[in-house]
C-alpha cells in the first residue's frame, strides 16, 4: 500500500536531473521533515538569487513508491493509508507526525 513518506518540493527549471522522483519528468525535488526544511535546503544550496523563483515551487510529498504528489493527492494517500483518520482537502505535515 502507497503511503506518505515525507515532505517535499519540486521547481521544474526545465533541467534534467538524475536519480529524481519516477514521475519528475524535468526539475529537481528535495525532500525533508517538514516543507520549510526543504525549502532551507534548496536556498541554501542556490543563495538569496533564486529567491524570485520561490513562486515557481510546488509543495508536496514523496510516496513511498517514489513518486512527488501534490498536497491534496497526498491528502487522499494518507487516508487510504491509515496515516491520518479524518478526510482533509490538503495535507500538512503536521497532519502526519
Amino acid at each position: 500500500m502507497k503511503t506518505i513518506l515525507c515532505a517535499a518540493i519540486h521547481l521544474n527549471d526545465g533541467e534534467l536531473w538524475k536519480h529524481q522522483p519516477k514521475n519528475i519528468q524535468n526539475g529537481f525535488v528535495i525532500c525533508g521533515h517538514r516543507h520549510h526544511n526543504c525549502l532551507s535546503i534548496f536556498f541554501g544550496m542556490f543563495g538569496e538569487s533564486w529567491m524570485e523563483k520561490k513562486k515557481f515551487i510546488i509543495q508536496g510529498f514523496l510516496t513511498s513508491d517514489n513518486e512527488f504528489v501534490s498536497r491534496q493527492d497526498a491528502a487522499k494517500i494518507a487516508l487510504a493509508s491509515g496515516q491520518i483518520k479524518e478526510e482533509i482537502e490538503t495535507l500538512f505535515s503536521e497532519d502526519l507526525y
